[in-house]
């Protein structure tokens, strides 16, 4: 059956989420995406995502109609649900915490700071149970949360001579399958805030996805000359 251009598209997206993942390598992305655009039947883009599934699911069929994934996330959401927590708290007194890399969650995790600070780092954490509450309580003092944006993440605080609130976001949106958290407390005098973004390893591997995507698509004729196509940049 022949492919269309979304089906094309489709595939392209499945390449990117894996390299982000780091389920590819440059030269093997580079390769099955040039031979992605350049594929014209389904014979063709099947066997270029056969061995790469998507974050949390199996891959679907290249005829199927369901969105592409989420471009940059590196989460397998499913398989970071449960276990045992490693940690369900942290207390700063006049120093600092942090809970990062890999680590898991508790359902209900306590962070406490005065007159110190914290970082809670969830871009890479599992959880204990699909919903999650984080309470944060701060007095001249700041919490600091950072979490991917394909997280599903509610932040409800109460800043007094002080904040609660978001920060930066990065592009993405809260995945279906993604744990849900609930950020809640209050601040007196000090600061809780949460920002979204990818870590710099997920970034890098994005943006070199990106620019070997273009050169493949450059060399495809899908665009037009490389110093035309730099001044629109």
């Amino acid at each position: 059956m022949r492919a269309s251009d979304t089906e094309r598209e489709r595939i392209a997206e499945l390449l990117r989420e894996a390299v982000a993942e780091g389920r590819l390598d440059m030269d093997e992305f580079d390769q099955r995406l040039e031979t992605a655009y350049k594929a014209r039947t389904h014979g063709e883009l099947e066997p270029l995502v056969q061995d790469l599934p998507a974050p949390g699911s199996a891959v679907a069929p290249v005829g199927s109609t369901a969105p592409a994934p989420l471009r940059g996330s590196a989460a397998n959401w499913p398989a970071r649900i449960g276990g045992t927590a490693t940690s369900k708290g942290a207390f700063a007194l006049w120093g600092g915490f942090n809970r990062k890399g890999r680590w898991t969650v508790g359902r209900m995790f306590t962070a406490f700071a005065m007159w110190g600070g914290g970082e809670i780092d969830l871009r890479e954490a599992n959880f204990e149970d699909r919903e999650t509450v984080i309470r944060c309580i701060t007095i001249m003092g700041g919490i600091h949360v950072t979490a991917p944006p394909e997280l599903n993440v509610e932040v409800r605080g109460i800043g007094i001579m002080g904040g609660f609130g978001e920060g930066s976001n990065e592009e993405g949106e809260p995945a279906p399958e993604a744990p849900r958290v609930r950020i809640t407390g209050f601040a007196l005098m000090g600061g809780v805030g949460v920002d979204r973004k990818r870590t710099k390893a997920e970034r890098r591997r994005l943006k070199e996805a990106r620019e070997a995507e273009l050169e493949t698509r450059r060399r495809s004729g899908l665009e037009g000359p490389r110093d035309g196509f730099r001044k629109e940049l």
